[in-house]
């Protein structure tokens, strides 16, 4: 690990040797005109695939509408449409040139602008995701895969050039994916949530809770399922779930002889796919979201909620990998690597596979309780409850301040369209505002889940603080310093969460989701759709590393396909929403780059690559189980979804049953 530290700390070094400067192209044509045109271009255009350009229009005098030009190197015309002259326009659809080279965007009669565009070829696009990862699988170093993919991906984006693709991996990628708020929302989320664990670890109050725990769950069977339910019982937020669960078990299933991989499983086949289907959460609002903007793009009627809930009988992975969670606890069976990691712990050979680096380090001798003190489950209860409590009144108070500025809005635009007389603008604000309705799934859905999830560690460690202050179990000093070396053991995971944030913006500007989409999404049977989608949705968050990203790619690609396919046929379209949330969150659960997955590795203090090598068989098992009885089968009409999920569980449990191997003790 000292050799992965080293060459993240030798990129930042060399960031500071940059004397030149490459981003977004920014090219301003007639400085002294009139009128003038200021572009927005793509670090890259890949060959064969359209790519967008930014326009705004600088100056006076503007006609209403104009023709717009776009011109490739050689003059050859990539775009040439009438559009109504806005202050911003976005020229969508643009035809690549087959060279990299001067663009010219062209006003007729008006103004012209110049800039230059690299053009790569298409497949290149999906190799930097594709060597981290598999990197990562081959040298089970996570950095060094990370580093290595956003490098490749930077030497791409910055004409090839292997040193400036190194210098910008540390000045735009990383220092941008920091720079997100939300990003920055979630590592400090993070970081004091691993002081309130060192606290928690330093008083106590993890041995006390084993302690009593244990006494419940007296073996294995009762431990992993125990963290099962408290999994499900966390359905509000994806984050919060893998971090108490992993956290708060981790002692636990330690105790009981439970492998660090099949609590990190466990951890992680409960998160994302609970709170994605889960009536009132933080991915509703998102979800809702997408859904309220592509029925309405498409002209079909329906509230989003109602059609939200309509599509969770249709979301056969998340749904089955519950299931299948629940049956390799249960029969006490598991196949694969897993069931080698678990008959290692078994036979006290290590919770850990020897020679691995835990994603974080919570059994510190800084974080052993001091001699002479009794643990007190205490110490753990009650700054976990202040977590979880203010996180929900967080989310609630959040929710409601956005939930009332929006209808202060749309009561806004319905008495201007009242005004204005426009019947069928009159109808949208008024669907707009009763959408709007102050219900507790509105509240969740506007709620800011990060500035919940911040207040509530912050306060949970000062919780943590004060009772073992109180009980006298620490000094103020060695609570502090236990806090600290909480806050320490948790900075390698959050390096590789900025690393996978940094290659997630990679292949944004690379379009790696659309070259995915149009080299699988092409020449499709209607029958195909809903298993395509999954398919594709699946690759896409896979590769990407993000569920709610991977939605917001393709939910206006699929939604308008679906129900040009089958416009008489709503359940059609209810199928591929369905397919693309289950897809997304397939990618999500398992994608090495993965932000829940490496919350799931962090909490549990498991090797984050030995998390992925023993996970991904599993996700791969319930994801064709859900492509072949769920998607293909709805696909051909063979049954209904309940029917569909009936029998996913019925091939899971067969699957369980006789590839499975008990555990020989």
């Amino acid at each position: 690990m000292k050799r992965a530290r080293a060459i993240v700390l030798s990129l930042f070094v060399l960031a500071g040797l940059a004397a030149f400067a490459l981003g977004e192209r920014r090219v301003v044509a007639q400085p002294g005109a009139e009128r003038s045109l200021e572009l927005e271009l793509p670090r890259v255009a890949l060959r064969e695939l359209s790519f967008t350009v930014g326009v705004k229009l600088r100056g006076s005098g503007w006609p209403e509408r104009g023709r717009v030009l776009v011109e490739g190197p050689g003059g050859a015309t990539l775009y040439d449409q009438e559009h109504a002259l806005t202050e911003e326009l976005s020229l969508s659809g643009v035809r690549a040139p087959a060279s990299s080279g001067a663009i010219v965007v062209r006003v007729v009669g008006q103004a012209e602008a110049r800039g230059s565009l690299d053009v790569i070829a298409a497949w290149l696009s999906i190799l930097p995701p594709l060597f981290a990862i598999v990197l990562a699988i081959v040298v089970r170093e996570v950095i060094v895969a990370l580093v290595a993919g956003v490098w490749l991906g930077a030497t791409f984006t910055h004409g090839f050039d292997p040193l400036a693709g190194l210098l910008r991996a540390a000045d735009t990628y990383a220092v941008g994916a920091l720079a997100d708020r939300d990003h920055a929302s979630i590592a400090i989320f993070s970081l004091l949530l691993g002081g309130m664990i060192g606290v928690i670890a330093k008083s106590g109050g993890a041995l006390g809770m084993a302690e009593v725990v244990t006494k419940l769950a007296k073996d294995r069977l009762r431990g992993a399922l125990a963290t099962w339910l408290m999994g499900l019982a966390i359905f509000f937020d994806d984050y919060s779930n893998a971090l108490l669960v992993g956290t708060t078990m981790r002692p636990i299933t330690d105790r009981l002889k439970i492998s660090r991989e099949k609590l990190s499983f466990l951890v992680d086949a409960t998160s994302a796919p609970v709170s994605s289907f889960a009536l009132v959460s933080s991915w509703v609002g998102v979800e809702v979201g997408y859904i309220a903007d592509q029925y309405a793009a498409v002209g079909l009627a329906g509230d989003p909620y109602l059609v939200f809930l309509e599509t969770i009988p249709y979301r056969f992975y998340p749904i089955l990998m519950l299931v299948f969670g629940l049956y390799v606890i249960l029969m006490r069976r598991d196949f694969g690597p897993m069931h080698a990691a678990e008959q290692r712990a078994l036979r006290g050979e290590g919770l850990v596979r020897p020679g691995s680096k835990p994603a974080s380090d919570f059994d510190a001798h800084e974080l052993t309780p001091p001699e002479g003190r009794p643990p007190r489950w205490a110490h753990a209860v009650i700054p976990i409850a202040v977590v979880i409590v203010t996180a929900v009144i967080g989310m609630y108070v959040t929710g409601s301040e956005a939930l009332d500025a929006a209808r202060a809005s749309a009561e806004e635009a319905l008495e201007a369209a009242r005004e204005g007389g426009d019947a069928s603008a009159l109808a949208a604000a008024e669907r707009a505002l009763a959408q709007l309705e102050p219900s507790l799934r509105n509240v969740f859905g506007k709620a800011s889940s990060l500035n919940a999830l911040l207040w509530a560690a912050l306060l949970g460690g000062l919780a943590a603080i004060v009772t073992a202050l109180a009980t006298r179990t620490l000094r103020l000093r060695d609570a502090m310093e236990s806090w600290v070396h909480g806050v320490r053991s948790i900075a390698l995971a959050v390096m590789i969460l900025v690393l996978a944030w940094s290659l997630g913006e990679v292949c944004a500007h690379l379009h790696t989701a659309r070259f995915i989409i149009s080299a699988i999404g092409e020449h499709l049977p209607p029958a195909a759709l809903s298993g395509a989608v999954f398919v594709v949705a699946a690759v896409v968050s896979f590769a990407t590393g993000t569920s709610w990203g991977t939605m917001g790619i393709l939910f206006p690609l699929v939604v308008p396909l679906a129900h040009a396919l089958a416009p008489d046929e709503p359940t059609i379209v209810l199928g591929s929403v369905a397919s693309i949330l289950s897809g997304s969150v397939w990618g999500d659960h398992c994608s090495p780059i993965s932000d829940t997955t490496i919350m799931s590795s962090m909490a549990s203090s498991c090797d984050h690559v030995d998390h992925v090598r023993t996970q991904l068989p599993y996700a791969l098992a319930v994801g064709g189980v859900s492509l072949v009885a769920g998607e293909l089968a709805m696909g051909l009409g063979l049954y209904g979804p309940w029917v569909a999920l009936l029998v996913g569980a019925v091939m899971l449990f067969l699957l369980v049953r006789f590839l499975g191997k008990p555990l020989a003790g």
